[in-house]
């Protein structure tokens, strides 16, 4: 990021807001075991569904474990889905992009054709039928989701390679004989990264949901290990019992997409050479 970029970005300050949430929510799932208040896994049939308390801030579940601690430790999976899956999909998708965008004719049609197949199809349909495919666990549920990302990464690298490469420079490096693999690397992908960041950025808050969707739907985490999805799918037995337990996963959840929301939009405007 240049300078410019840098004081565009610290001068956006929903950017920032984003940032600042982002931040709180590693490193919450980072400290996780050294700041949690309780065993998130240890049942305590005297405290079942008790109400906030300063016990318990945020309260306990059906089998009385305490929320607060549950939250912190299921920040880890969904952050870990979130982050894992959108690496796995880069690692798919940005590679397959270029080569369609850079040798173009067969390779191009074939992954195009592909992709295009695999966006018809709505991203958290096709993440839920991978998952139920693969099985119920967060690493197939990571996969799953990777999967369903990976056509996004494609069209955005394929597209961004198809104008960098009709520059002077990467024509320039042609016409000396200049090995493909250099000019890939050299010329072209430092000029697509900035796109493929806000991208990622946005990517993973969609991955997020889909991994608390898939863990809602019993696809995803498996108990007794929490994740915010599968708090959910608990909670919402219990809603007019004990509403404390849908309310926390729910919020965390709101949260933390709309910082990476707001991280993803305020990168977009710092990094756009077109902007003020």
């Amino acid at each position: 990021m240049t300078s410019r970029s840098l004081r565009k970005f610290l001068n956006h300050h929903s950017a920032l807001a984003g940032l600042v949430v982002v931040v709180f929510f590693v490193l919450v799932a980072a400290l996780a075991p050294l700041i949690m208040p309780d065993d998130p896994l240890k049942t305590n049939f005297l405290a079942v569904r008790k109400a906030p308390s300063m016990a318990h801030w945020l309260g306990t579940d059906e089998l009385g474990r305490d929320i607060l601690s549950r939250m912190m430790l299921g920040a880890r999976a969904s952050l870990l889905a979130g982050g894992i899956s959108v690496v796995i999909a880069m690692a798919i998708g940005v590679p397959l992009g270029m080569v369609a965008g850079y040798f173009g004719k067969t390779a191009d049609q074939v992954i195009s054709r592909l992709t295009d197949a695999l966006l018809s199809c709505p991203f958290l349909i096709l993440a839920i039928a991978l998952g139920a495919f693969l099985g119920p666990s967060l690493g197939n549920a990571m996969i799953a989701i990777a999967l369903s990302a990976a056509p996004i990464f494609i069209r955005l690298t394929r597209g961004e390679v198809m104008a960098v490469v009709q520059e002077d420079y990467v024509e320039g490096a042609r016409a000396i004989g200049l090995p493909h693999r250099w000019i890939i690397v050299r010329y072209i992908l430092p000029n697509i990264l900035s796109p493929l960041l806000v991208q990622a950025t946005l990517t993973v808050a969609t991955a997020i949901i889909a991994e608390a969707s898939l863990s809602f739907l019993g696809l995803g985490q498996q108990p007794p290990s929490p994740s915010w999805g599968a708090m959910l799918n608990v909670a919402k037995n219990f809603m007019e019992q004990a509403p404390w337990m849908s309310v926390s996963p729910g919020v965390a959840i709101f949260l933390v997409v709309l910082g990476l929301n707001l991280l993803g939009d305020g990168l977009r405007d710092a990094l756009d050479p077109r902007g003020d």
